[in-house]
């Protein structure tokens, strides 16, 4: 959904569209039960989706019937005899595309979530079509020419950040190209799409697939909460390791089985690359080959010289010097923890050379002996449920926003719930849907999408919703997560409240539609409120007591913050350096096996570690074009986040009013209204350093 969207401009949820000849459109009375998915939102908050009567065979026709709409909708624009103005231009062009954005909010909920093998085969079959319909409007020569006389025209800043951006995205479909190679392009991204979508469901059929069985002797080191999750609950003396990270990231950290960590890494590790039906290798290759072609004809060096050409970084060598430079001081950090895990398996006489699938294991030994703290130690204070309202409480601390649950918004599964977002004086801020728990047909990690965005001009809220993968536990057990996984949480709620808290005319740029070197940063930014004393002391409460965590334990997880910061930067940074490597070629004639280890022996990356998402199953890179040439966004914005952090902590408090109020007005508020790099100016007062990411990773400044 995430990758479609961005493909087209529709406003998500319109009411408002332009007039069209009544012969183009199809009335309700020959519409057939698909409508329900293409007509405006009834309800209350100003109308959500009927995510609860969406049925399979209805999303073709919808999406059929959606595309004729939208088709009409911008012929009258790109047709129009009188000269173009923000009023017949550029604010008809903003309202367009509602049904197909509405059909698109439930296509996106099942594909992402809801997955089935009938929904797989209609991917199949709609992503080449769908391409299509957008590469036609991006290649319309009239519509083209239209925005181009609009340029001209008299335009605020904010509408001459919309056009520049519609005209960017135009060349980057070829609309200036003869017309051979603007077929070429256009059918370039018609195959790109199904790939896509092959590669994204042999990723989940080998994440719902393979799985590892326990017996009642293999649970040795294994946490009651992580085992209440994992039991077979028809088969006795059975459990087992899901092949998503949620469950695998904690068996590799407490299982005392060796043998069975390195099954259960192996297994993950290999997702998409066991040379079955299911294998990326040529999927992968194939798209990199794809890429490439088309940068070149659209007259780029390369796909990530392309991909970066209006992002924050420009140039792919800018966000390449980035990645090096935390490079170094990263891996010697990891290097000293891998001796560190040594040096105790050898006073231990375990008898082992430290291998990927100890690294966890003994790094949360060393952490016990160097800190005296436990990721079990945590787990218990970490309630799901608990998390949450901390997250709210911190909302409302920070923004003024209060959380309220209602049961009067259709959803697509019961373990989906929806809050009521108000601001202070009571009015409507928005909706927020939380779908927290694993299933099957429902994608792993977790991730942030809008329903609707928020829309000035139709005086619409948004609708957010958050999705995560933890494992239920049985009955009415409290769920407790990780110390990772409560960060994963703060994170995607992150991006869930930059989307909340616009305030923007133009849905186009609204909420999270900001660069993607730049979206990373909210989220990142929301993680550090999870670890303040004050969430931690109201909100981290004992499973089974239900006290606070202690202040003594507060200080040694501070105390080991860093403990094993070489690992996380490294993975991260494995990948973000490869998939610029990957995409700075022509992509031709890759071997994507071959071209990882070559790559990262190149790297010098160390043996006990590898990508944090390897090529066949980088999701992020392959499912899609979102992060393809920019998962170096993740540092890139890192950087925005230590130095944002440090403004809260030089104030005294990341509670501070005048600094939380600053970040609302200056970043959360105001989408991609003002550029990136003027809104951090203005927040912060000058321009980001690299020596606070640094600093808030425990490497050497210098």
């Amino acid at each position: 959904m995430i990758r479609l969207v961005l493909l087209a401009f529709l406003a998500t949820g319109c009411k408002k569209q332009p007039e069209t000849p009544a012969a183009a459109t199809t009335t309700q009375a020959e519409a057939g039960p698909w409508a329900v998915l293409t007509r405006e939102w009834e309800g209350p908050y100003g109308g959500v989706p009927p995510l609860d009567q969406v049925k399979v065979e209805d999303f073709e026709p919808a999406l059929q019937a959606a595309m004729a709409s939208s088709l009409v909708e911008i012929r009258a624009l790109a047709d129009a005899q009188e000269p173009p103005t923000v009023e017949n231009m550029l604010i008809p062009w903003e309202r367009s595309g509602g049904e197909l954005s509405r059909v698109m909010t439930a296509y996106g909920a099942w594909t992402s979530t809801m997955s089935s093998p009938e929904v797989r085969e209609l991917q199949a079959k709609m992503s080449p079509v769908l391409s299509a319909h957008f590469t036609k409007i991006w290649q319309d020569p009239a519509l083209y020419a239209r925005f181009e006389a609009l340029s001209k025209t008299d335009l605020t800043p904010v509408q001459r950040r919309i056009v520049d951006d519609v005209l960017h995205r135009f060349a980057l479909n070829g609309v200036a190209l003869e017309e051979e190679k603007r077929a070429r392009v256009a059918a370039i991204s018609e195959e790109l799409a199904g790939l896509y979508d092959t590669f994204s469901n042999n990723l989940l059929a080998d994440e719902e697939g393979p799985r590892t069985r326990l017996g009642k002797d293999d649970l040795g080191g294994l946490p009651e909460s992580w085992l209440a999750g994992a039991k077979d609950p028809t088969e006795p003396d059975t459990w087992w390791v899901r092949n998503t990270r949620s469950s695998v990231d904690p068996f590799l950290t407490f299982s005392t089985r060796r043998d069975l960590r390195e099954k259960v890494w192996r297994t993950f590790y290999d997702r998409g690359d066991n040379g079955d039906e299911h294998d990326n290798n040529a999927i992968v290759a194939k798209i990199l080959e794809l890429r490439g072609e088309k940068a070149r004809l659209l007259g780029y060096d390369s796909f990530a010289a392309m991909e970066l050409s209006d992002k924050m970084a420009q140039k792919p060598e800018a966000a390449m010097d980035l990645l090096l430079r935390v490079w170094r001081p990263s891996v010697a950090k990891f290097q000293s923890e891998v001796k560190a895990m040594q040096k105790l398996a050898k006073d231990r006489k375990d008898g082992i050379t430290i291998a990927a699938w100890d690294v966890k294991h003994y790094g949360e030994l060393v952490r016990k002996r160097d800190f005296d703290l436990e990721a079990k130690e945590l787990t218990p204070y970490l309630q799901l449920e608990k998390l949450r309202e901390a997250m709210f409480w911190a909302a409302g601390e920070l923004y003024g926003y209060g959380f309220e649950p209602v049961s009067d918004v259709p959803v697509q599964h019961p373990d989906v719930r929806v809050w009521k977002v108000v601001d202070p004086d009571g009015s409507l801020r928005g909706l927020w849907y939380f779908d927290p728990y694993a299933r099957e047909g429902k994608r792993s990690g977790a991730w942030m999408n809008a329903y609707r965005v928020q829309n000035g001009l139709e005086k619409e809220v948004p609708i957010v919703t958050n999705q995560s993968n933890f494992v239920k536990a049985a009955g009415d057990t409290p769920v407790t997560i990780s110390w990772d996984d409560a960060e994963t949480l703060f994170h995607e709620f992150g991006h869930a409240l930059h989307g909340l808290s616009s305030e923007v005319e133009y849905p186009s740029l609204a909420g999270t539609n900001t660069l993607r070197d730049f979206v990373e940063f909210p989220s990142q930014l929301n993680e550090a409120w999870l670890s303040t004393p004050e969430v931690l002391q109201k909100f981290a409460l004992h499973v089974e007591t239900g006290e606070p965590m202690p202040q003594s334990l507060i200080d040694r997880i501070e105390a080991a913050s860093h403990a094993s910061s070489g690992f996380s930067t490294t993975e991260l940074l494995a990948s973000a350096i490869v998939d610029m490597k990957l995409h700075m070629g022509d992509g031709k004639g890759i071997d994507p096996d071959a071209f990882e280890r070559e790559a990262l022996k190149e790297l010098g990356c160390p043996p006990e570690i590898g990508m944090r998402h390897r090529i066949p199953q980088f999701g992020h890179v392959f499912a899609g074009e979102g992060y393809a040439a920019g998962y170096y966004s993740y540092l890139w914005a890192d950087v925005l986040t230590a130095d944002a952090a440090e403004a809260f902590e030089e104030a005294g408090s990341y509670y501070d009013p005048k600094v939380a109020k600053a970040y609302k007005d200056e970043i959360l508020s105001v989408g991609n209204t003002v550029d990136p790099s003027e809104a951090f100016r203005k927040f912060r007062g000058r321009d980001p350093e690299v020596a606070a990411l640094l600093r808030k990773r425990g490497f050497p400044v210098d």
